[in-house]
């Protein structure tokens, strides 16, 4: 058996400086490529020079990784005291490792935030956090979620099955959706042994009907919100900005839509009407987008209150806090000052109307799972590209690709990486971290400075992608989506299982009698495995996953 491709660098390796800034010599002037010693250009005229684009360490910015992510004095990076190269041998790459004690930690200061800012005792009438379930949703994530305070607000039948079904109270439960499913209504109504989940979120004025008549139907009372487009634009991309007037969610406060659900609602025999919501979109920096909301939303309570004489309970402000992904950028908005903010908003909205201060609730999820989480890859081929004016761009392939990650192929969204099994030390080389798929915008980092000499075998971490990276993982080409592998104490254990090549083969029935096929080209279609292939065989290798949990290394 040859060596093991995740052998560690040298005990004791000299580390340069990896922060944003960090660079091997003075900064090219502008418009000046910075230069190999032999001539050739590292990067583009006018791009930033090499260097200032490396990966920050965990101690340099702690808030782009899981709190216990550390470099060892190998230069191994670990994750709650197990080694990134320990799961790449024991369990899979590509996998996303997530620091369960994190997890926890950060749906207990949401918790925390909202109930000591709209405490009673300051005049408030109490405030809570709804953890959103796209962001990453699983049973072992409700678990922790809930066990430190939080409620789930899901967006499909599947989310609310597997919420309920993994024990989350139904009193702490929500139901979002621009077209909700007959069967999504009456299973939210059903839920608790007929008690129903704790809220639905109107829409439309085409949902105030349906969901009336399936609560007619079941002899009950739906609890309900109306969605707001407040026309607060706000977060990083179009396709994440929920509360202007274009877009598919809610109803319009400014062109009386919202007036009329509200007064269909309170004809509804079957509906209770708890309040509003209103959510303005994702990845948002600071608070003034959210203070601003604040005030459409409390200003249109107050006018159904003096226009209709119904006082409603309830203010949902949404979620939408960013994190950062790269060391270019800020620290993000803390849960302590989105709270904070929040209830000072509130307070000076109800006293501007006069009107009495809601019960307000609030729906983070990036923030709360994102940087819990790093997404582990091996580097495959290494290929360098000249480009036009001579510079050189250096593609990394890796064996996942935009099928665990399609935030940059969808938004653009920018992500950064760094050696996971060595100390990454200059000289430094701009490079472009790619996967396997068959499209040129398989990105996985679009811009990132990686030592020079990166090479195959290599583990890459992509630190922050918690939210959003399996939860809208694809099979596209026929890959299969890695699993979630939660690391606490020293141990690690799957979450979520990687998928195998049986289950995607197992979806179609014109191979029902041919499962077994792959085993004549000397593949394993359990595991993945081919013949001859080690522990570096990516996607392939990669795949096989115990189930337990492995040991710490």
């Amino acid at each position: 058996m040859g060596p093991s491709p995740h052998t560690p660098g040298p005990a004791g390796a000299p580390q340069e400086p990896c922060g944003i800034l960090a660079t091997q010599a003075e900064p090219a002037a502008p418009g000046v490529a910075s230069l190999h010693e032999g001539g050739a250009a590292l990067v583009g005229a006018g791009e930033a020079p090499a260097g200032t684009l490396v990966c920050p360490e965990p101690e340099q910015r702690p808030d782009l990784w899981p709190w216990s992510a550390r470099r060892r004095e190998d230069g191994v990076l670990e994750i709650a005291g197990v080694s990134l190269t320990a799961v790449a041998l024991d369990f899979a790459t590509p996998a996303y490792v997530l620091d369960r004690a994190d997890l926890r930690g950060r749906a207990r200061v949401w918790s925390d935030a909202m109930a000591e800012e709209f405490w009673d005792g300051y005049g408030m009438a109490g405030g809570d956090a709804f953890y959103a379930a796209k962001a990453l949703l699983c049973a072992d994530v409700v678990d922790v979620v809930t066990q430190e305070g939080m409620g789930i607000d899901t967006a499909s039948l599947g989310e609310l099955l597997l919420t309920l079904r993994a024990g989350a109270d139904p009193s702490r439960v929500g139901l979002h959706g621009n077209n909700k499913l007959d069967l999504e209504i009456e299973t939210a109504l059903l839920a608790g042994q007929g008690q129903g989940i704790e809220r639905i979120f109107i829409d439309s004025l085409h949902e105030v009907a349906q969901v009336e008549r399936i609560a007619a139907s079941l002899d009950t009372t739906a609890r309900v919100m109306v969605r707001l487009k407040t026309g607060i634009h706000a977060g990083g991309n179009e396709y994440i900005a929920t509360s202007h007037e274009d877009q598919k969610f809610g109803v319009s406060v400014a062109d009386g839509g919202a007036m009329e659900v509200v007064s269909a609602i309170l004809a509804s025999p079957h509906l209770q009407l708890l309040g509003f919501h209103n959510h303005i979109g994702s990845q948002i920096e600071g608070t003034e987008a959210f203070v601003a909301a604040v005030g459409v939303v409390m200003d249109f309570r107050a006018r159904v209150q003096r226009e209709l004489g119904v006082r409603t309970q309830e203010v949902d402000l949404g979620g939408g806090v960013g994190i950062a992904y790269t060391g270019a950028d800020p620290v993000p908005t803390s849960a302590a000052e989105v709270a904070r903010e929040l209830a000072a908003a509130v307070r000076a909205a109800a006293e501007r109307t006069d009107t009495d201060v809601p019960h307000v609730s609030v729906e983070p999820g990036r923030c709360v799972v994102g940087p819990t989480t790093v997404t582990l890859y091996r580097v495959g081929a290494v290929k360098d590209v000249t480009l036009e004016g001579g510079a050189l761009r250096r593609y990394v392939s890796v064996d996942g690709g935009m099928s665990d990650n399609i935030r940059p192929a969808l938004y653009g969204a920018a992500y950064t990486a760094t050696l996971a099994n060595r100390a990454p030390t200059g000289p430094w080389q701009r490079c472009r971290v790619v996967g396997k798929h068959c499209e040129s915008g398989d990105v996985v980092v679009h811009d990132v400075d990686l030592p020079e000499d990166v090479r195959a075998g290599d583990l890459l971490a992509v630190p922050a992608t918690g939210a959003y990276g399996w939860s809208m993982a694809s099979n596209y080409n026929m890959m299969t989506k890695p699993g979630v592998l939660a690391v606490e104490q020293g141990e690690a254990r799957w979450i979520v299982r990687p998928q195998t090549l049986e289950d995607l083969m197992g979806l179609d029935p014109g191979l029902d009698v041919g499962l077994d096929a792959g085993l004549d080209a000397g593949l394993d279609v359990e595991t993945g495995r081919g013949d001859g292939l080690g522990t570096a065989g990516g996607q392939a290798a990669g795949r096989e996953a115990p189930g337990g949990a492995g040991p710490a290394h």
